[in-house]
C-alpha cells in the first residue's frame, strides 16, 4: 500500500501570545525567528501513515508545499518512519488559496503515480479552515472521508476507517484510492523522533517541484476564489473589581447583581 500524507509547517502554537504578529497586507502570520514545526493534525496524519505500513505493509511518502525551510517538517517526518518526502516549491506557490493548494498537490499526487491512500490533516493549525483535504479528494475524483481517528483493516482493495463520534466509534468502509482527514484519538499520538533518526533524515536528499515540474501553469494557481476579509490578533483585556458588603450574604447578593449588570448570568 502506497501512502501519501499532506503536511503543512506553521509556526509553533507554543510561541508566547505577545510574539504573535499578523501582517496586515497579507493577512499572514509574521514568521520572523520564531520556530516552526508541523501542523498538530499534519503530524498525526503522518503516524496513522506509519501505522497502516506496519500493519499492512507498503510505503509512506509526505509531501508539503513551502520554502526551503520546509525541508525541515519532512525530515522531521522521515524521522518519525515516513520512506519518502518531496517539497513543493516555487514563488508562485505562495499566495495560493485553499483551491488552489488542492490543484497544486493534486498535480503532485499524479506525478508520484500510483497511491492508495491520501491522509490529510483535519485543518491546519494556523488558519483552521479544514477546506484543502476536501478539495483536493475532489480534484482527484476519489472519495473523501473526514474526521478520521485511525486505519483498522485494508484488503481486497476496500479500507476500514474508525471516526470517533459522540456516543463512541463508527466504522466506514471506503474504496481504494480514497483521502482521509486525521483528527486526534489516543490511538494515534505521534511517535518520537530520535535525535539520531534526525541525523540520518537529514542526510536523506529530497527533491523539490516546482510548476513547470508539475506542468502547472502559473495563472491558474494564482486565482484566488476564497477571499480572506480579515484576521487580527484579539486584544485580551483583564480588570479586577472589588465587591463590597458588609457581611459575606451581602457581598454574595451584590457579586449575583454585578454578574447580571454584566450580563453574565
Amino acid at each position: 500500500m502506497h501512502i501519501v500524507v499532506c503536511i503543512k509547517q506553521i509556526i509553533d502554537p507554543e510561541v508566547p501570545f505577545h510574539l504573535f504578529r499578523i501582517d496586515p497586507v497579507t493577512k499572514t502570520q509574521v514568521r520572523g525567528s520564531h520556530p516552526l514545526v508541523i501542523s498538530s493534525y499534519d503530524e498525526v496524519a503522518v503516524e496513522v501513515a506509519i501505522q497502516v505500513k506496519e500493519k499492512f505493509g507498503g510505503q509512506v511518502t509526505v509531501v508539503t508545499i513551502g520554502s526551503s525551510e520546509a525541508l525541515q517538517a519532512l525530515h522531521q517526518a522521515l524521522a518519525m518512519g515516513a520512506d519518502n518526502a518531496v517539497l513543493l516549491c516555487d514563488p508562485v506557490f505562495e499566495h495560493a488559496d485553499s483551491f488552489g493548494k488542492a490543484f497544486i498537490l493534486a498535480a503532485a499526487l499524479r506525478k508520484i503515480g500510483d497511491f492508495d491512500l491520501v491522509l490529510c490533516g483535519r485543518q491546519a493549525g494556523d488558519i483552521e479552515m479544514g477546506l484543502v483535504g476536501p478539495f483536493l479528494a475532489e480534484e482527484l475524483g476519489i472519495p473523501c472521508v473526514t474526521l478520521v481517528a485511525n486505519v483498522i483493516a485494508a484488503e481486497g482493495g476496500k479500507i476500514h476507517l474508525k471516526r470517533p463520534i459522540e456516543t463512541g466509534y463508527e466504522v466506514i468502509q471506503a474504496s481504494l484510492p480514497c483521502l482521509a482527514t486525521i483528527t486526534n484519538d489516543e490511538s494515534n499520538i505521534p511517535r518520537y523522533a530520535s535525535v539520531k533518526r534526525l541525523r540520518a533524515a537529514m542526510r536523506v536528499p529530497i527533491p523539490k517541484w516546482s510548476a513547470i515540474d508539475l506542468g502547472l501553469e502559473p495563472a491558474i494557481i494564482s486565482e484566488a476564489r476564497i477571499q480572506l476579509e480579515e484576521i487580527w490578533v484579539p486584544k485580551r483585556e483583564i480588570r479586577c473589581e472589588f465587591i463590597s458588603g458588609e457581611s459575606p450574604e451581602e457581598k454574595a447578593r451584590n457579586l449575583a447583581l454585578r454578574l447580571r449588570e454584566l450580563k453574565l448570568i
